[in-house]
């Protein structure tokens, strides 16, 4: 077995815009293994929030590449690599090549659900986006937001999509002393779910107060590890690949939650069609699906997944 590693540069169509800033590329790391006529490929987001840069990430694939070719399986991938986006390349990389291996072609289902991501703007702007994307056929959107002009936004786009479900996400922006009235007043408004409203350092006040609507755990939550301080503060994960360092923990992650009673929800990065692939088999098990990444791209891979009205088909 042959592995390689190297990184791909992805201009978007337009600027990605969070609570921590704005973003014009996708810059993601490939690794590739090869028996000399099986190709498996795995992709992988390095994230600054995490400390990763793609430098960084290349280093750490480095030593794990003669160790593949000496036969390193999944299984001891997660006992020689911490769980991250560089763990998550080599994994799925590896799950692709087993994959192909036994001839598996084409997942079910084919099409899977997913939200249609709202960058922060000012409120007419997000109200905008929103008729834009209903009228595509979107039904769930998440809106992207700061600590700032939260209920005018929200407003905005409730008044401007009345039939969709809303899902917030604030990466972390908001602070506890106004996240009960926030929470009330999104209930009010009809928002279906909360994502990751308080930094991770910070979310034990999410177990001070019943919550009015669901609320999820992103930066809080990597791998199975992270799920016993969190059962009391959120109602929902957010699973990512770059988080749990591939689909190995990332199916793991998904059993020991929904036996905590915690539902799931599928996410990504900004990512090419290759890293969404490699997280269809936990479609079927999410109460919500954010995987439209590559629809931010001016130009996807080749074959790229087909994304219309809401939904993602695999090609």
């Amino acid at each position: 077995m042959r592995a390689r590693c190297f990184d791909e540069q992805w201009p978007l169509r337009t600027a990605f815009v969070i609570s921590r800033g704005a973003r014009t590329e996708a810059q993601v790391v490939v690794v590739e293994v090869s028996d000399g006529d099986v190709i498996g490929v795995g992709e992988c987001t390095p994230y600054a929030r995490y400390g990763e840069s793609v430098a960084s990430v290349l280093h750490q694939l480095q030593p794990l590449l003669k160790e593949v070719a000496d036969g390193l399986t999944r299984e001891q991938l997660q006992l020689h690599m911490p769980a991250g986006a560089a763990r998550n390349a080599l994994d799925c990389a590896l799950m692709d090549w087993e994959s192909k291996k036994e001839g598996h072609q084409l997942p079910s289902p084919s099409v899977l659900s997913t939200v249609q991501t709202l960058v922060v703007d000012s409120p007419e702007a997000m109200a905008g986006a929103a008729q834009t994307a209903v009228a595509a056929g979107a039904d769930v959107l998440k809106l992207k937001l700061d600590d700032r002009h939260v209920q005018e936004r929200v407003s905005a786009v409730r008044a401007a999509a009345p039939d969709a479900r809303l899902v917030i996400d604030a990466n972390e922006a908001w602070r506890a002393e106004t996240l009960l009235q926030r929470c009330n007043d999104l209930s009010e408004l009809g928002v279906s779910m909360l994502e990751q409203p308080l930094p991770a350092s910070e979310d034990a006040f999410l177990e001070t107060f019943e919550h009015p609507l669901t609320i999820c755990a992103d930066e809080s939550c990597h791998t199975r590890d992270d799920l016993p301080k969190l059962v009391k503060r959120y109602e929902m994960i957010n699973i990512k690949l770059d988080k749990t360092g591939g689909i190995t923990e990332a199916m793991a992650l998904a059993d020991e939650a929904a036996n905590l009673g915690l539902e799931i929800m599928l996410g990504c990065m900004l990512c090419t069609s290759r890293a969404i692939r490699a997280a269809w088999p936990l479609g079927t098990r999410a109460s919500f699906l954010d995987l439209d990444g590559p629809t931010w791209l001016a130009s996807d891979v080749e074959p790229p997944l087909r994304f219309e009205a809401g939904r993602v088909y695999w090609t």
